[in-house]
Formats: C-alpha cells, structure tokens, sequence
C-alpha cells in the first residue's frame, strides 16, 4: 500500500531582499511574506523587493493587502521601469528606534 501522507519540508530561503514569488503556491504568500518582512527586519534590511509578476493582477493586490496589514512596512510602491515594473514592489520597512 502507497504512502499517500505528504509532510511539508521546509524552504530554505536566501534573505537578500529579494524575494520572488513564481516559485509558490499563490496560497502560501500569506505566511511567507509576513515571515521573509520579519526576517529582513532582523537583518536590517528596510528596503526589498517582492517580485510578483504582472499577470491580472490578482498577486499583486493579495501582496498589497499583506503589507497594508504589516506594522514593519513603512510604505511601498510599484518597482520603476528598470526593476519590474507593476510586476514587482518595492518595500521599505519601519528602521529600529
């Protein structure tokens, strides 16, 4: 009999400032970004990028919900012509007082 039980490994990410979501399931952005926000926060990383892609827009508006609703994000905006355009935003984070 096959083992139909799947255990989810975790991912290892490189905390860069970039954070590129193509590699994941549309439904996991609402824990990995709150997470990747926290641990750029940690290494005093305040300005990042979170590349969404441009699609119908649907990401990108999930995206904006989620950092409407972070208290680390300071502002964010569309990425200019040269960094993706409306297919990525970039963050700036709340720096440690």
């Amino acid at each position: 009999m096959a083992d139909n039980h799947f255990e989810c490994e975790p991912v290892h990410l490189e905390i860069d400032g970039v954070l590129d979501l193509h590699p994941f399931s549309p439904k996991d952005i609402k824990y990995l970004i709150p997470d990747y926000l926290t641990e750029c926060f940690k290494r005093k990383i305040y300005q990042l990028k979170i590349i969404h892609g441009k699609g119908k827009g649907n990401l990108r508006r999930s995206v904006h919900a989620l950092l409407d609703r972070n208290p680390l994000v300071e502002g964010y905006r569309l990425a200019d012509l040269f960094n993706g355009s409306w297919g990525a935003t970039v963050v700036t984070l709340k720096k440690e007082e």
